[in-house]
């Protein structure tokens, strides 16, 4: 088990960072992929994890040739990659009526078009070694849809269609596929949202509170252990119960 490495793109984001926690503390050495461009937010990241198997790779998940030479260079230079975390995420928001195309090709390239570029070029070394665990950070607004969202919830829903289909075509190989779909959380993006408009959606949650990100990390950290092979195509809703509001 200690063996295992992980890959975490989107990592040092508010998710992403906590994940990289999670799986490091479960005993994995952990690679944090995500863009090399902002050397403070990388710094400030690199001084959250100090003291843990954890390590900055810059990528851009949004390219495939990228994404190609990262996992060469992890399985080359780790030995192999056993968990992969596609956590890479952005939003671009407005309504059809008024969106164009770079804000939806933007948000299809990071969200989903990534999640095709790292598992096409992980997922045949995890089937030769018998092994590898996928999770896919979806988003409740996948499921349910949301105003000013009609990029962001397609390429979110997106990703259950190409989680269930690919877990099918590894799943006697020992690899599971699977995807989470967070509620809102204690994220700075979320933080970001006007006090009046958070409360509101604060109100619509059952638990009467927003998510923590290790709540996320936590429920990741179960779908990549070793003894979770039983579980593949499934999508975990953490989201305090809001389903039950709708």
């Amino acid at each position: 088990m200690n063996n295992r490495v992980a890959v975490v793109t989107g990592g040092i984001g508010g998710l992403g960072t906590e994940i990289c926690k999670a799986l490091a503390r479960a005993g994995r050495t952990v690679v944090a992929a995500d863009l090399g461009t902002q050397a403070e937010r990388i710094a400030g990241f690199e001084r959250d994890v100090a003291g843990l198997d954890i390590h900055f790779e810059a990528l851009d998940a949004g390219d495939f040739d990228s994404c190609a030479a990262t996992v060469r260079k992890i399985q080359t230079e780790r030995g192999s990659l056993d968990i992969l975390v596609n956590a890479a995420g952005i939003t671009r928001d407005g309504t059809l009526r008024k969106m164009d195309k770079v804000q939806w090709d933007a948000v299809m390239n990071v969200n989903l078009d990534s999640v095709f570029n790292m598992c096409r070029h992980a997922v045949d070394g995890m089937a030769e070694r018998g092994f590898g665990r996928i999770v896919n950070i979806s988003s409740v607004n996948g499921q349910t849809g949301q105003f000013g969202q009609t990029n962001y919830s397609a390429a979110k829903a997106g990703m259950h269609g190409f989680t269930m289909a690919l877990a099918r075509e590894v799943a006697r190989k020992g690899v599971t596929v699977n995807s989470v779909s967070p509620g809102y959380c204690e994220t700075a993006l979320v933080m970001a949202i006007p006090e009046d408009i958070r409360a509101g959606i604060v109100e619509k949650v059952p638990v009467g509170r927003l998510g923590k990100p290790s709540e996320i990390a936590r429920t990741v950290e179960f779908l990549t252990a070793d003894d979770a092979g039983f579980i593949t195509g499934a999508n975990i809703p953490v989201n305090g119960g809001m389903f039950m509001s709708f």
